[in-house]
């Protein structure tokens, strides 16, 4: 059994329920019938029943709950809700109404922190930005998390390395430019998803151009620093660094080249120094090897709401949201 298939098995075993608010798109409309047909998540469907209706053609979408903002009777509730968590951010009543009517991330959020879901899934259509900002504002931060953060679960075919090629990597959707201090909370979070997920030992690499010392230079100097703050920090997490990205996954590589470390050669979980490198390699990966890429998913977020590459495809959705309600069940 491959990975997605061990999520979807352990989302089935205490189903959860996943908002899907971009009921706008037919690849939403195709994992959903998807998911309910394999027993995966139980599904709040945010939308127009008629557009709904019309981009589902084929689709068997009856063990849906389908909420139309405009007519349901729970959005008067949500709204005064909403505005009574961000009044003090300056919202008022009339905005809280226009966000919820207009942006059914927004709506879809509330439900989540209502209690009346468990997690929700957007992005297929709309940018990061847009998924994340509602969820950043209304979801927010777990009690016991230092930040939010994303990663990619990255499933690479017929790869000896990781974890039989199955690796996560971040930041790769969310941090921009993250300091020591934000890469070391990034690492501890990333070792939590993995053994979360995957349920196997997380063996955590910090990467850079440079190993153990190989170039001078301050992005090196952030990266060595954080690794410093992990390992004060996080002494249970087996991690390492800074380490090239060969050093980190091949043995004979780092047997040359950082022949004293734990992690060179083993790792499964990459720690890029900044956004840029996490998601240009996860897209090399994921079009080069032809790589199944899951995500971005959130980590640190109270309950979690995860997000979708614009690129992806239905089955994509499927494995983001059985990602999703195994994430639900950890809480």
């Amino acid at each position: 059994m491959n990975f997605i298939e061990s999520v979807k098995e352990r989302a089935k075993q205490v189903k959860k329920t996943i908002v899907l608010p971009e009921t706008m798109d037919r690849r939403t409309m195709i994992a959903a019938d998807i998911i309910l047909q394999e027993g995966i998540a139980n599904l709040i469907l945010i939308g127009n029943e008629k557009e709904i209706e019309e981009n589902s053609v084929g689709c068997d979408l009856s063990k849906a709950k389908i909420i139309h903002p405009e007519t349901d009777e729970l959005t008067e509730e949500l709204v005064q809700k909403l505005y009574e968590l961000r009044k003090e951010k300056g919202m008022t009543i009339e905005e809280a109404r226009r966000l919820l009517l207009e942006d059914y991330m927004y709506y879809a959020c509330m439900l989540v922190k209502m209690g009346m879901a468990d997690g929700a899934v957007s992005g297929a259509c709309h940018s990061t930005s847009n998924t994340l900002r509602p969820a950043l504002q209304i979801v927010k931060t777990a009690p016991n998390a230092e930040l939010v953060s994303a990663f990619f679960l990255m499933v690479v075919p017929d790869c000896k390395y990781g974890e039989d090629g199955t690796f996560i990597f971040a930041d790769s959707g969310l941090e921009q430019n993250p300091d020591s201090e934000k890469l070391a909370a990034i690492a501890a979070s990333s070792a939590d998803s993995f053994e979360l997920l995957v349920q196997k030992t997380p063996i955590v690499a910090f990467l850079s151009h440079s190993t153990m010392g190989s170039a001078k230079h301050a992005d090196v100097d952030k990266v060595v620093n954080a690794v410093h703050i992990a390992k004060e920090k996080y002494p249970s997490i087996l991690l390492d660094g800074e380490l090239q990205l060969d050093a980190a996954i091949v043995p004979s590589v780092a047997e040359s080249k950082a022949p004293d470390s734990k992690v060179a050669g083993k790792a499964n979980v990459l720690i890029f120094p900044d956004l840029d490198a996490g998601n240009i390699g996860y897209k090399l990966v994921q079009r080069l090897a032809k790589a199944e890429a899951y995500g971005p998913i959130t980590q640190g977020m109270a309950s979690p709401i995860n997000d979708l590459s614009r690129g992806c495809s239905a089955d994509d959705i499927v494995g983001v949201v059985a990602i999703t309600a195994v994430q639900a069940q950890g809480k």
